[in-house]
């Protein structure tokens, strides 16, 4: 958590602040969602996104925020949780961060529609203020979220899936949501400027990394320890498994396929395939990868006069490859 606290410094006031802005936003007249609101508020992460949309708007602006950074951080914390509780729903999750989920202390009406109150919730924030730009970025984000995961399992029962198809999955499952937060936070300061779409590539870039990310660690390392083929016995289909499949010969692709899809409960036979991937090149390729977009988004950076903010950002986009975690 180290790193996390120095990439926060130069923002530490305003997430202070942004702490309870973002309580009072939740608040109702219903005891009940008072309740599951304020177990939700304690149980919080990192907070990575709030703390991208005012490194962001700070970066652009030469240190300045205003009341729309504030509400903008809150609106994607209001919808980012929404989804997360209707996430732990779908996927039948009873432990979210090492705490119970919402389903798994209310059930799983009451989680769909606390749910439902987050996602108005954040969307009223918006119109209420006339915040509609800022509403449009994350309604995008929220879009193609949805459409992420519904392609990831439509092409999850064929797993001929290509390289191409995975980078939209993750651009629009994973990237889509920093995006939002890197374009909110300088829509926030200078709407309708270059900053925008200029913030929101480079969000997307640190997106794209964060997932590759993800995706090695199910194959472990020296550092990470053992490997965990989760994703393989879940048949879902990562990048240093898509390139194998692409990279092999036909008699080893089919043996790689049929271990998926009929033997992903094997252990002895998930760790082949694991060992497999790794021989063949499947992780290093997919470090390239990462590696690659990792330096498309500090390239962006440096476009940016030197500033503290700038210093922070650069530290999380190189924290999201050196995570252990």
């Amino acid at each position: 958590m180290k790193v996390i606290s120095q990439i926060k410094l130069p923002v530490e006031k305003e997430m202070e602040l942004f702490e309870k802005k973002f309580f009072e936003s939740m608040s109702s007249k219903v005891a009940l969602l008072n309740r599951i609101t304020h177990y939700i508020v304690n149980r919080k992460g990192k907070q990575m996104r709030p703390m991208f949309v005012f490194l962001v708007a700070k970066m652009v602006s030469d240190g300045k925020v205003n009341e729309r950074t504030y509400r903008g951080a809150s609106v994607i914390e209001l919808i980012h949780t929404a989804t997360l509780v209707h996430d732990d729903v779908v996927d039948d999750s009873n432990r979210r961060r090492g705490f119970f989920s919402i389903n798994a202390l209310w059930k799983n009406k009451i989680a769909v529609l606390v749910g439902d109150y987050l996602l108005s919730k954040g969307l009223l924030l918006s119109i209420d203020h006339n915040d509609f730009d800022l509403l449009k970025i994350i309604s995008v984000a929220v879009k193609e979220m949805s459409e992420g995961e519904l392609l990831q399992i439509e092409k999850a029962r064929r797993l001929d899936i290509t390289e191409e198809v995975y980078y939209e999955i993750i651009r629009q499952k994973t990237a889509t949501l920093i995006a939002a937060c890197c374009g909110l936070g300088a829509a926030s300061v200078k709407p309708e400027s270059d900053e925008v779409p200029t913030m929101r590539k480079f969000g997307e870039l640190i997106g794209m990394a964060f997932q590759i990310k993800d995706d090695l660690f199910d194959y472990g390392t020296e550092k990470i320890g053992k490997p965990t083929g989760i994703d393989i016995k879940e048949q879902k289909m990562t990048l240093p498994l898509i390139y194998t499949l692409n990279n092999v010969s036909q008699k080893d692709k089919d043996w790689l396929i049929n271990s998926v899809k009929n033997h992903n409960k094997d252990r002895g036979r998930v760790k082949e395939v694991i060992r497999f991937v790794k021989d063949n090149g499947g992780l290093d390729y997919a470090v390239k990868r990462m590696k690659q977009f990792q330096q498309e988004a500090l390239e962006i950076l440096k476009r940016y006069p030197e500033s503290e903010y700038r210093d922070s950002l650069e530290l999380m986009v190189n924290y999201v490859i050196d995570r252990k975690k």
